[in-house]
């Protein structure tokens, strides 16, 4: 199998991606790993040079602060266009980027290309739960407006990744909403709902978001422009949370000694509470793997987006969700 990464995208790139690259080289030799981007920045942070990578030159990088769409369009060379390029034209089954969000989403639409009867594609990261199980949550912002019909993509695309991915045979999927009864919500999860709970798919109904960390569930279904407010709701809470904590601890020479013994179950705890620590996510809907790693990414978190893409690509992730979408709308039409 062949993965094209992005070696350019990320805050720390190429370095940390060639480190990541290398050592999931190394541990399967059943992956090929393309690296995408200026070759020789990328050789220079080589140390060594496992028979299953090869370098694939590139011009141009998309900047983080780049408009996705002009960007896309403008730089035919950039590293994650051609990144991009490469999984289109086969040469490549996945490819992986901690580069500009919105860069590769457009790359995605407009390179690699929608699985046909995929309305629009969704951004699935995994988010935290206090059991640490996580919850995949789809979309979180690549559309900001969704209809029933392509909430009810999400989820069947969700379960699928679930059960794919992380092996759970039955994913139960929840539908995100201010309340867990079935007539609450707005004209769009009242419409969804009975989508749902007519789908191939174990559907639990309403999920308000006070339960998400609390792993009602394993799929978390909702449009991106809730959803992204949910993610920035949680980010922001953790942050203050933490901060708040250090101030306290750090106020007196007690609270110092009591944060000293605290300290190892509190950074566990944040750790798990980050959802960053999830490893990549993936753009479920597009005609071939397309996984995001966050733009802080270690060469730790590259390694494991790699592990996460060798997974979707043993169990065929692409190609259940392609039949089973068929498979709906051939339904739907007879």
């Amino acid at each position: 199998m062949r993965i094209a990464i992005d070696a350019m995208g990320g805050d720390h790139a190429p370095k940390v991606v060639v480190e990541g690259a290398i050592a999931a080289a190394k541990e399967w030799n059943d992956v090929h790993i393309i690296l995408v981007g200026n070759q020789a920045a990328i050789e220079s942070h080589m140390t060594e040079k496992p028979a299953n990578i090869t370098i694939r030159h590139a011009e141009e990088v998309i900047e983080a602060d780049d408009e996705p769409v002009k960007a896309v369009r403008r730089k035919k060379d950039a590293s994650m266009v051609v990144a991009g390029k490469l999984v289109r034209e086969k040469e490549a089954e996945a490819m992986i980027s901690a580069g500009n969000t919105g860069a590769l989403m457009t790359t995605g639409l407009l390179v690699v290309g929608r699985i046909p009867g995929i309305e629009r594609p969704a951004l699935a990261p995994m988010l935290p739960t206090m059991d640490g199980s996580g919850v995949l949550a789809l979309d979180l912002g690549a559309n900001m407006d969704a209809t029933p019909e392509q909430l009810l993509q999400y989820a069947i695309m969700g379960s699928i990744y679930r059960a794919k991915v992380h092996g759970i045979a039955k994913p139960r999927v929840g539908l995100l909403n201010v309340g867990t009864e079935a007539a609450k919500g707005n004209e769009l999860t009242k419409a969804a709902y009975p989508l749902m709970e007519q789908a191939p798919i174990e559907f639990v109904g309403n999920i308000e978001s006070s339960q998400v960390l609390k792993a009602s569930c394993d799929v978390i279904v909702c449009d991106g422009f809730a959803g992204n407010i949910m993610l920035k709701t949680l980010e922001g809470a953790a942050s203050a949370i933490f901060s708040a904590l250090k101030q306290e601890f750090t106020k007196t020479l007690f609270s110092k000694l009591a944060a000293a013994i605290l300290k190892p179950g509190l950074t566990k705890f944040r750790k798990k509470m980050d959802y960053t620590e999830h490893g990549a996510a993936p753009f479920l809907g597009l005609d071939g793997l397309v996984l995001k790693s966050h733009g802080s990414s270690d060469a730790n978190a590259i390694y494991n987006a790699v592990r996460q893409a060798r997974i979707a690509l043993q169990k065929d992730l692409v190609g259940t969700i392609s039949a089973e979408i068929s498979r709906g709308k051939r339904d739907m039409e007879s």
